[in-house]
């Protein structure tokens, strides 16, 4: 069922192919295209649908296998391979692009996706011979399982991430999770609540939780920031919160915040001082955790999200998550004519490109604004350019 008709590739033709007795080919051959490692004496063979993938798959492994950025066939299965990098990753020996340790929320949520999605459909596979037709099978798969494109995605990041390293160390050749076809991600949109929207939903609730709402609101923190605040990172007379740590709910402990970014200071508003104050004054402690029942152990949990429903409920008001309280911080920030590039730091978004995409829809930058902008820039261009030349006229014939 294979003919060699150009060198390093089989054509693979279906049975019953004309092409199988000289005659003309009646099905739709796919290709295999031949690498050999002569350091090891292995052949590395690869399926493709076109002769075209199968040449450059070929010209790009026998480059590779030149200049020892890749090897021979290994025959480790994926299931091993995801099982040394999660080890790997855990204990920092494997890193982030960046450089950094992967954090442990990340690193659950990606062995959560490998257990559940990846390793049953592909784990007992090599490496080596899971091709980006097989990945997108499986993608087509959950598609079809009813899975939401969010979860697809999210399900696919361990693979990218594993098959990534493994071509940078030159234990394949090909990354199989790239150029896939994903289903489109419709965005949900955000909710964000105007100024006087947010006094009225923080006063519905509880006196007990209306610091910590003040706090997403008024100064964006992500939960895990609100769970670690600490009073030492709440400079009440110098108006400042520092963001130095977040809180691991599910590991129970304290770790770095998400990025080095996130590391900030935040401008403390008078209407989040006051809550503030309140607050500390009610709990009687002005050292420890500012959200936490001893001050040792935090107590924001899901649990606090629904007594605010409860209440918002009770009130007649649509509640807010903690995203759209943070989202609420960015649009009032903006509001108020906060530049984008302070509002990236505030947010603390790894870089200003980051804020723009999130937010720019929210900043002034309409045709409309641009072309007011733009009139008004060339009326006084004009006006002055006209007072010039009176000025100049003017000398001209008193000399």
């Amino acid at each position: 069922m294979t003919g060699r008709r150009h060198p390093g590739i089989d054509v693979l033709h279906s049975a019953g192919c004309r092409a199988l007795s000289e005659g003309r080919c009646s099905c739709t051959p796919r290709f295999r295209a031949e690498a050999y490692d002569k350091r090891t004496g292995r052949r590395i063979r690869r399926t493709f649908d076109t002769l075209a993938a199968a040449k450059a798959w070929r010209a790009d492994a026998q480059g590779a296998l030149r200049r020892r950025t890749m090897q021979g066939p290994t025959g480790v299965l994926l299931r091993d391979l995801a099982a040394d990098w999660l080890q790997g990753a855990t204990n920092g020996t494997i890193r982030t692009r960046s450089g950094h340790e992967y954090k442990s929320s990340a690193l659950r949520g990606y062995g959560a996706a490998l257990e559940a999605r990846i390793l049953p459909a592909l784990g007992g596979r090599k490496v080596e011979d899971i091709a980006r037709a097989d990945v997108q099978y499986l993608v087509d798969t959950l598609l079809a399982a009813g899975l939401s494109p969010s979860t697809i995605r999210n399900a696919l990041m361990p693979l990218r991430v594993i098959y990534r390293r493994a071509v940078a160390r030159g234990v394949v050749a090909v990354n199989p999770t790239t150029g896939l076809e994903l289903p489109a991600q419709v965005g949900k949109r955000d909710r964000i609540v105007s100024p006087a929207q947010a006094q009225i939903l923080i006063a519905a609730l509880p006196e007990w939780d209306q610091a910590v709402w003040a706090t997403a609101l008024y100064a964006g923190l992500r939960a895990g920031e609100l769970q670690a605040l600490d009073w030492g990172h709440v400079d009440l007379a110098g108006g400042v919160i520092s963001v130095e740590r977040a809180y691991d709910r599910q590991a129970r402990r304290f770790i770095p915040p998400k990025s080095q970014a996130a590391v900030r200071r935040i401008p403390l508003a008078s209407v989040l001082r006051d809550h503030l104050i309140s607050w500390k004054v009610n709990c009687g402690r002005d050292s420890g955790l500012v959200f936490g029942d001893d001050g040792q152990r935090p107590v924001y949990h899901p649990g606090l999200l629904r007594r605010a429903a409860a209440s918002w409920r009770q009130a007649g008001l649509e509640g807010l998550s903690l995203h759209d309280a943070r989202h609420t911080f960015a649009s009032i920030m903006i509001a108020a004519g906060v530049n984008a590039k302070a509002l990236s730091v505030y947010m603390g978004h790894a870089n200003i490109t980051v804020t723009f995409d999130r937010y720019g829809h929210l900043m002034p930058g309409s045709e409309h604004e641009a072309a007011v902008l733009l009139d008004t820039y060339l009326s006084l261009a004009g006006e002055r350019s006209r007072a010039a030349g009176s000025f100049h006229q003017e000398h001209q014939h008193a000399g």
